[in-house]
């Protein structure tokens, strides 16, 4: 931790929105990903990524620095976004299929791409679709530590500290995680392909 990051702690601590603002800048897109890989919409990840940073405002002040700001921060956001999925585990999965509700009507979800031929953009947007789908299916658990380890590239020990547990526990998450995964994909893969050759 910076002195600069450590003088904007101090000064939210004492409620200064400003600095709160400028301290979680830097942060603000990754823990957006995190909520969106997590939640799988938009909608969902905003709502998460803004709860989240209001419990951060609201507690900052326990923040003791025996962790990275960073680590601390995204501890929240995966907390805040598992509390999500397990109030919606009741009601229905995501997915990219069906369009988003909003004020205005409904619309569909669009996922960015970098890429440029027709085939290009369809293959991207098939394979996430396949992988979010199937990164919903894994258990909340399952879910997290693949999100941090795998997608977002954090380590083993970041992960245990942002989950609160012991980096062989994480060790054993994640090795039990790919394997659902794979399992999952494997057999989304072969409905896929089953659908396609019919089509």
């Amino acid at each position: 931790m910076n002195d600069r990051e450590k003088s904007l702690i101090e000064e939210c601590k004492q409620g200064d929105i400003e600095s709160f603002e400028l301290l979680i800048k830097d942060h603000q897109q990754m823990a957006f990903n995190i909520a969106y890989r997590m939640l799988g919409n938009i909608e969902d990840a905003r709502d998460a990524s803004q709860d989240a940073f209001i419990k951060i405002f609201k507690n900052i002040k326990n923040f003791k620095g025996d962790s990275s700001f960073s680590t601390w921060m995204y501890r929240i956001v995966s907390n805040t976004c598992l509390d999500e999925l397990r109030k919606k585990k009741k009601h229905h999965n995501y997915s990219y299929d069906n369009p988003i509700k909003t004020e205005d009507g409904e619309m569909s979800r669009n996922i960015p791409t970098v890429e440029n031929t027709p085939e290009e953009i369809i293959n991207r947007k098939e394979s996430q679709k396949l992988i979010q789908n199937a990164l919903n299916k894994l258990s909340d658990q399952n879910k997290a530590v693949i999100v941090l380890r795998d997608i977002k590239g954090f380590s083993y020990e970041q992960i245990g500290e942002i989950l609160n547990c012991p980096e062989g526990t994480v060790k054993s998450r994640i090795s039990r995680a790919r394997v659902a995964l794979k399992t999952i994909l494997v057999k989304d893969m072969e409905l896929f392909n089953n659908d396609y050759v019919k089509i």
